[in-house]
């Protein structure tokens, strides 16, 4: 699971930083999370393939949020691109975007299929054979939802020595990767656990953007191997997290222990502070693993 950092501060783009839009790569996909302002200038800077990005999940219709998604749409468009694209994110941004393109007659050449969000609850709103995506509802000044990605269970692996010890036909092969017991050559049944090895764990990501500090979504990233938290603001400066609903990195950090995450990523950052040290300093006094967010910054996982 590889992470990409394309922006990660909040507000408003400069020269020197980008509002919030990142590259999950889990199981062969590549999902596109958030989109502000400039975000196709980093795909190219980060030499991310525009072909591959089939999915985007915007979390709110703040600006700083989705601001890019009619550029990347209408840059598509230019290259000729076939294959669908699906966008997840809440209700009004189709209804933004179709008015952008009538109005430009740019029309775009390729399926474009919204998924229009709505609901209050975690709900599943992508799954394949591989990976499913749940929403995140979170406590912002408009209808805001994160997202956790998880990988489906990996196969058991193959103790290929134990296999051709036991006289076990390579057609049974599929089914002991899944777990199952099989007969023999010889009629024998061949107990799963003496010829496979555990999987490889199913990773995770949560991604939760804009939010006031939310105890609710405890339960829905419970153990998640890596969690991405807003943290717009140091301690000195919380009491601007109540009239702004955005948190400080040190309730991200709260969030991450009381959810037992493996990782914590901080980002969204004010644009207020001149260094980012001290939101990795204070977020550690409540929770040890944590990585800033920096914008052009890789994560493997």
């Amino acid at each position: 699971m590889k992470l990409t950092i394309l922006g990660c501060h909040s507000a408003t783009p400069r020269t020197n930083t980008n509002p919030t839009a990142q590259i999950l790569e889990i199981k062969n996909h590549m999902f596109l999370i958030d989109c502000g302002e400039g975000t196709q200038v980093e795909l190219r800077r980060n030499k991310v393939k525009f072909a591959r990005v089939k999915h985007i999940f915007i979390s709110h219709l703040h600006g700083d949020h989705y601001f890019g998604l009619v550029g990347l749409i209408s840059t598509f468009r230019l290259l000729t691109r076939e294959t669908e694209l699906h966008i997840y994110a809440p209700k009004g941004l189709k209804e933004v975007i179709t008015i952008q393109m009538k109005l430009s007659n740019s029309w775009t050449n390729y399926p474009l299929v919204f998924h229009e969000l709505t609901s209050k609850k975690t709900q599943l709103i992508y799954e394949d054979d591989k990976v499913e995506v749940h929403t995140i509802p979170l406590d912002h000044r408009i209808y805001t939802n994160g997202f956790l990605f998880k990988e489906k269970e990996n196969e058991r692996k193959l103790k290929m020595n134990a296999i051709l010890k036991a006289n076990i036909n390579i057609a049974y092969y599929r089914k002991l990767k899944q777990g199952a017991d099989v007969e023999n050559d010889d009629g024998v049944l061949i107990k799963n656990k003496d010829v496979t090895k555990d999987p490889i764990p199913a990773k995770s990501y949560a991604f939760c953007s804009d939010t006031a500090y939310n105890e609710s979504i405890i339960p829905i990233i419970k153990e998640v191997s890596v969690l991405y938290h807003e943290s717009t603001f140091l301690d000195k400066n919380e009491a601007l997290c109540i009239p702004t609903k955005h948190s400080t990195a040190k309730q991200a950090a709260t969030i991450a222990k009381k959810a037992n995450a493996g990782t914590l990523v901080l980002g969204h950052y004010s644009t207020r502070y001149d260094g980012y040290t001290a939101f990795k300093t204070e977020a550690q006094t409540v929770f040890e693993n944590v990585l800033l967010a920096k914008d052009g910054k890789s994560f493997e996982f």
